[in-house]
């Protein structure tokens, strides 16, 4: 077969692949614990997302994941999704970028998105939109450290490889290619996870802050001392890429410009009298 035959086919099949993708994403659902629930669509949306990453140029690795791999990207879910989940085409772009079928670069936010989607549809008391922002502060404040324990193994396990690439005398440019780009997109999700906890806590606080001004309550205390904890814990994050991972993965690019962080004030939102 000539090559632009071949060329024009391998096109074609990728845009399928990418429509598919795009018609079934709507069906990735959220299991337990902040993970995505099992089942065919999530993989296929997921084989989907490698293939258009590769395309991109970016790493793709065709080797299988590890244990602690596929558990880290189970845990990065919680993170790259939104949290308040109303919309059903935010949530299948949502989906689309986090399975790499779209640049992570790609989908474009605001602080007041999270906001919008608390106070989206009827609710019977404004004291039920506080205990949803704590709750979601709450979940992610918990599973951070979950996250950061998983990244950590999954450092050292590619330590680890990198270490046995230099005894090993039978691995060929191939093997060396995957194994490297394993590694930079193990490092790149953590960098991306670190990114989105940033921009998550923007919006937690431009959520509070919006809430407590449009129907004041005392439960905004309690919320406040959630998003203190969640802040607290965000550090944990560092030590496990570099400063500048999110530039190095071009993650920064388009959604920090695309996102105006809130400055956390210099007092606390929730004054005492």
């Amino acid at each position: 077969m000539p090559t632009t035959s071949l060329f024009r086919r391998s096109r074609r099949v990728s845009a399928l692949t990418a429509t598919l993708a795009t018609l079934v994403a709507g069906c990735a659902q959220q299991g337990d614990f902040g993970r995505p629930k099992p089942g065919a669509w999530n993989s296929f949306i997921d084989t989907a997302g490698t293939f258009a990453a590769r395309e991109r140029g970016e790493p793709a690795a065709a080797l299988p994941f590890t244990d602690d791999e596929g558990t880290l990207r189970d845990r990065a879910w919680r993170f790259l999704m939104p949290a308040a989940g109303n919309e059903a085409f935010t949530d299948i772009l949502a989906n689309l970028t986090r399975s790499r079928i779209l640049p992570a670069s790609w989908r474009p936010d605001s602080p007041e998105a999270y906001y919008a989607g608390l106070m989206d549809g009827a609710f019977r008391s404004p004291v039920s939109r506080y205990h949803r922002l704590s709750e979601d502060i709450g979940a992610d404040a918990r599973l951070l450290p979950v996250f950061v324990a998983t990244a950590a193994r999954v450092i050292q396990a590619d330590a680890l490889r990198l270490r046995s690439m230099s005894f090993a005398r039978s691995l060929d440019d191939w093997d060396a290619r995957q194994a490297n780009m394993r590694v930079a997109e193990n490092r790149c999700l953590i960098a991306w996870v670190r990114l989105e906890t940033d921009l998550r806590i923007a919006r937690y606080r431009f959520a509070l802050e919006h809430l407590l001004v449009a129907v004041p309550s005392p439960e905004a205390a309690l919320v406040q001392r959630t998003l203190r904890a969640f802040e607290a814990r965000r550090p944990m994050l560092d030590p496990l890429v570099p400063p500048d991972a999110e530039d190095r993965c071009d993650l920064a690019g388009a959604q920090v410009e695309a996102v105006v962080v809130v400055p956390a004030p210099a007092r606390p939102i929730v004054a005492k009298y």
